[in-house]
């Protein structure tokens, strides 16, 4: 699905929620991940309860966005171009989130190195610990990987050694 396809579609999902919208952008970060900015009038109705509704908005362009590829002509260096990597924001809530992971990540990062040990992450949800695990790949000295099952599912971050 091409950018202007996807905006329409998330313009048009917007205006059926009755939240006046003010801007959109779509704008490639990293070659992973695609930002949809969004400014809105009312962002409470995205953003309150922790982000649940802007939650559901992602799931729900995601699954229009696979519904619509036909599931032959998706290879795996397509999957950023036809939705897998796009990331939906309203109003910076998603950007604040995601600076606070990686800063969490850091962190944590930080007292593997000290203590050369394996550091536990408090549980996270599977794009928080995408988060993490692509804000530690180019860590050398640093290996992540994600342990238990459902809500207690978390990342260790283990020390390896050596730079």
């Amino acid at each position: 699905m091409e950018k202007a396809e996807i905006k329409n579609l998330i313009e048009r999902i917007i205006e059926k929620t009755g939240v006046t919208l003010n801007t959109i952008s779509i704008t490639v970060d990293e070659p992973k991940s695609t930002w949809v900015s969004i400014e809105v009038k009312e962002p409470h109705f995205f953003i309150s309860s922790d982000g649940e509704g802007l939650h559901a908005l992602n799931h729900l362009v995601h699954r229009i966005i696979e519904a619509k590829t036909p599931k032959t002509a998706l290879l795996p260096d397509e999957k950023q171009q036809n939705g897998i990597g796009l990331i939906i924001d309203v109003n910076g809530f998603q950007k604040k989130r995601v600076e606070n992971i990686r800063a969490i990540a850091h962190m944590m990062g930080e007292r593997a190195r000290y203590f050369k040990s394996s550091i536990e992450v408090d549980p996270m949800t599977a794009f928080d610990r995408r988060i993490v695990h692509e804000f530690l790949s180019n860590a050398t000295d640093l290996k992540t990987e994600s342990t238990g099952f459902g809500p207690t599912r978390r990342v260790v971050i283990k020390y390896i050694g050596g730079i």
